[in-house]
């Protein structure tokens, strides 16, 4: 029985790695050019306005976050561009976490402080 030495298995894994990495790539340039014929150049939340120049800027957003479910009809995706996509994300991991921790609505995730609580008599006593 022979051993694969820990250099063959590191090249195997990086040549599977390679290969995920090139089908994803495949995959996302196909539903990508395919949104940017289907839909205008504009950011589906700022309205900001893309042209060939920037348009590398301007990102394909999964409304299901499913990056696999791909329909030829576009009803996935939407344009964004990267700061709101960003947000996007960034809102969807947010509402993970809260969830997560106990908190039911956002009422309960509000904070409960009084920031400026005696303000009024901290101005009309001047010193």
């Amino acid at each position: 029985m022979t051993q694969k030495s820990p250099s063959d298995s590191n090249a195997n894994l990086d040549r599977v790695v390679l290969e995920a990495r090139r089908n994803r790539e495949r995959r996302e340039q196909d539903y990508r050019a395919l949104a940017l014929k289907l839909y205008p150049w504009v950011c589906g939340r700022c309205a900001r306005e893309f042209a060939r120049e920037n348009l590398r800027e301007l990102t394909v957003h999964h409304r299901n976050h499913d990056h696999d479910y791909n329909p030829a009809d576009g009803s996935n995706w939407e344009l964004l561009c990267l700061y709101c996509h960003d947000q996007e994300h960034s809102r969807q991991v947010e509402a993970a976490q809260g969830l997560s921790s106990g908190l039911q609505s956002p009422k309960e995730s509000r904070g409960t402080g009084k920031p400026f609580a005696g303000l009024a008599d901290l101005l009309l006593n001047k010193p």
